[in-house]
């Protein structure tokens, strides 16, 4: 064999990195490699110590069908498993949803920061917990800056239902919930059509977007019930205003809001793209719907 330092045409070719993940990770080395140094390393073990909370919302609209009325969802986004989340810490918070046993378990993306290997084993605790709905998972925006088709593979491979732009039926108690999911999209442009595509195959009753961005036609096509992630809440916001916060492009940024009957929930997610976070706690968050006179509450 020839010496693979000097171009042997039997090395395996490096991928070549998009122009977004260049960017990302230079980014990542001034924000986050680059702060972490500067504090002496007290901005990593401070965020590493910060573990997620648990979340409990239950929301009642007359959009959501009674015959559905009570069911647990499991909702997680923007894990970005990378130096800002080690295994052993996904892991922690996997359980943590676990303890609560869902009836389904939703994931509205960035399960990955920047590289995608190694997070076999995080795909994989997502399965274990075994709800008896199962498991989907939508991509982020993150999740394709290195490989999106690997990612959706890796979480496919495991046993996770991985939605593209696609809906899939599943059964309680005898009555069909319809799951939409939509790949990462940027802009509401962007979102509407990825949604239409998604409702060419079928009408859900919840519907996974990373970007909250996709609330208003998700809402124009009534849609009871939309997940969404994507802006961690701006990771630094006012004490106990955590709709006052840093993520400035999103006029919904954390927590719930309404379109008529609709209801969108917006994760602060798991993760995080910088070690800072102030006022805005990592969190899962378990949603309990309901049909009935419109209100919500949480803890």
């Amino acid at each position: 064999m020839g010496d693979k330092r000097s171009g042997d045409p039997d090395k395996p070719s490096k991928p070549k990195r998009s122009v977004k993940f260049r960017k990302a990770k230079i980014r990542h080395t001034v924000f986050t490699l680059g702060a972490d140094r500067i504090t002496g390393g007290w901005l990593s073990r401070k965020h590493e110590s910060q573990k997620p909370v648990k979340r409990h919302v239950e929301i009642s609209t007359p959009a959501w069908p009674k015959e559905l009325d009570g069911i647990r969802i499991g909702h997680v986004s923007d894990f970005h498993f990378g130096d800002l989340m080690t295994l052993e810490k996904a892991l922690m918070a996997v359980e943590a949803l676990g303890s609560e046993s869902p009836e389904i378990i939703c994931n509205t993306g960035d399960l990955v920061d920047l590289e995608w290997m190694g997070v076999e084993p995080l795909a994989q605790a997502f399965v274990e917990l075994n709800p008896p709905l199962g498991n989907f998972f939508v991509l982020g925006n993150h999740d394709e800056l290195d490989d999106g088709e690997a990612v959706a593979r890796v979480a496919a491979e495991a046993g996770i239902h991985v939605l593209r732009n696609e809906t899939r039926t599943v059964s309680r108690n005898g009555y069909d919930i319809c799951i939409g999911g939509v790949d990462w999209a940027r802009t509401p442009k962007q979102c509407r059509e990825k949604i239409n595509g998604m409702l060419a195959k079928g009408s859900p009753h919840l519907l996974l977007c990373h970007n909250p961005k996709g609330f208003d036609h998700a809402a124009e096509m009534g849609i009871p019930l939309t997940l969404s992630g994507h802006t961690h809440g701006g990771q630094i916001a006012r004490r106990n205003k955590p709709d006052a916060n840093m993520a400035f492009a999103h006029r919904r940024s954390a927590g719930l809001y309404e379109i008529g009957d609709c209801r969108l929930f917006v994760t602060v997610g798991v993760g995080a793209w910088f070690p800072l976070r102030m006022n805005c706690p990592a969190e899962v968050v378990i949603v309990t719907m309901r049909h009935g006179k419109p209100c919500a509450t949480h803890d």
